[in-house]
C-alpha cells in the first residue's frame, strides 16, 4: 500500500479487483511444505488442508470446501456450527489465521508456479563476494570562515606596523 490512511487502506482492499484480491489469500505454509518448496506463503485454494493457528478452533485441522473472495473468507469441511434449526453451517475463516499443511497440485498452473518461485528464490540468494580492503577516506581541508580570515589579516596588520617601527 502507497498509502498510510486507513480509510484509503479499506477502500483499496474492499475494492480491489479479483486478480490482487487473490494474493491477499496467502497463507503460511507449514514447515515442512517450507523447506521442500522454498518458499513461506501461497494463496490458499479449495483442495488444500489447512490447520487454524488463531482464535476458538486453534489447532483443527481440515480440508479448503469454498474460497470466498468477495469476503475475504475460507471454509473448512471440519469447522461447523449448529445453528437453532438443527442445521450445519460452515464457519468463515479469514486466510492470514490458517497454516496449509498440504497443497492440493492437481492444478498444472500451480504445480509449474512452485517450480518457477523455488527457482526464482534460489537465484535471489546473495553471494558472498569477496571483501575489498576499505581505501581510507580523504580528509576534506577546513573551510576558512570569517572569524579566522579576520585573525589573519589583523596579524598581518601588527607585522607590517611592527616592521614600519623598526625600519
Amino acid at each position: 500500500m502507497k498509502t498510510t490512511q486507513p480509510r484509503k487502506q479499506r477502500k483499496r482492499l474492499y475494492q480491489a479487483p479479483a486478480h490482487i484480491r487473490y494474493k491477499h489469500f496467502s497463507a503460511l505454509l507449514s514447515p515442512s511444505l517450507k523447506t521442500s518448496h522454498k518458499i513461506d506463503s501461497l494463496p490458499v485454494r479449495s483442495g488444500d488442508t489447512v490447520r487454524i493457528m488463531r482464535g476458538d478452533r486453534k489447532g483443527l485441522e481440515g480440508k479448503v470446501t469454498k474460497v470466498d473472495r468477495k469476503n475475504y473468507r475460507i471454509f473448512v469441511e471440519a469447522i461447523t456450527r449448529e445453528k437453532v434449526d438443527g442445521t450445519t453451517t460452515f464457519v468463515p475463516i479469514h486466510p492470514s489465521k490458517v497454516m496449509i499443511t498440504s497443497l492440493n497440485l492437481d492444478d498444472k498452473w500451480r504445480r509449474e508456479s512452485l517450480k518457477a518461485e523455488a527457482a526464482i528464490t534460489e537465484a535471489e540468494k546473495p553471494v558472498e563476494e569477496e571483501k575489498k580492503p576499505e581505501e581510507p577516506k580523504k580528509q576534506r581541508k577546513k573551510r576558512k570562515t570569517r572569524k579566522t580570515v579576520a585573525k589573519k589579516t589583523e596579524k598581518v596588520k601588527v607585522e607590517k606596523a611592527e616592521e614600519s617601527q623598526s625600519g
